[in-house]
């Protein structure tokens, strides 16, 4: 690892999640190289092909290795509704390779068992809920998920209509006024945690990218 800092490859399936995790590691670990690469026609083949198939796995598994070649120190996928693929691409490299709400998901259950998601892109929920179960299960507790998806807060987020976005969010998350915690699936949507915070002052309100920071600072150090 250079002495300058480790470097962080950032991989993106799409655009508005650059930003997010960019804002939160200067906040969170400025000291920290990170590299940004984008292959925005991911989210559109899993849309397309309706699960992570042989061939998607595949092309995550290449976009591991050629990071690693670059240099990379660590791994981090923004994409949500992956996760079976990342799995294969961590096996794939020698450094570490984390899901993008993996470490959300073990931190979300520190704080309750009444535990919300609330995503932009659909795909998302049915991986991240199989994951959340997975990892109750390993713990011995029980867990109730509630879990809301506002399609629209993406489309809007990416016509440029920011604040439109957040207010969706915001409203969709008042209906999980009963959950302990509530996760915001999408990096893109981290920008909205103060609205969501706003809208359910009782609930611990967690962003992917603020977790991912914290658990790459613990596996690098």
């Amino acid at each position: 690892m250079s002495a300058l800092g480790p470097r962080i490859a950032l991989i993106h399936a799409t655009a508005v999640a650059i930003e997010p995790i960019r804002a939160a590691f200067v906040s969170l670990w400025p000291e920290a190289r990170t590299t940004n690469l984008l292959e925005d026609s991911l989210s559109a083949d899993l849309a397309e092909a309706g699960h992570v198939n042989d061939a998607i796995t595949a092309r995550f598994v290449s976009l591991a290795r050629y990071v690693h070649k670059t240099g990379a120190d660590a791994v981090l996928f923004t994409c949500s509704a992956f996760g079976t693929a990342i799995e294969a691409a961590r096996l794939a490299v020698a450094v570490p390779v984390l899901k993008p709400n993996e470490a959300m998901l073990e931190e979300a259950l520190d704080f309750g068992q009444r535990v919300g998601l609330l995503a932009t892109f659909a795909p998302s929920i049915t991986s991240m809920r199989s994951e959340l179960q997975a990892l109750a299960s390993m713990r011995g507790v029980h867990v109730d998920i509630e879990t809301r998806t506002v399609v629209p807060a993406l489309d809007a987020l990416q016509a440029g209509r920011a604040d439109e976005h957040d207010a969706m969010i915001a409203a969709a998350a008042a209906d999980l006024s009963k959950c302990d915690v509530v996760m915001l699936a999408q990096f893109s949507m981290a920008r909205a945690a103060t609205s969501v915070e706003a809208a359910l002052p009782k609930a611990k309100v967690m962003t992917s990218p603020a977790s991912a920071i914290r658990r790459l600072k613990k596996l690098l150090a």
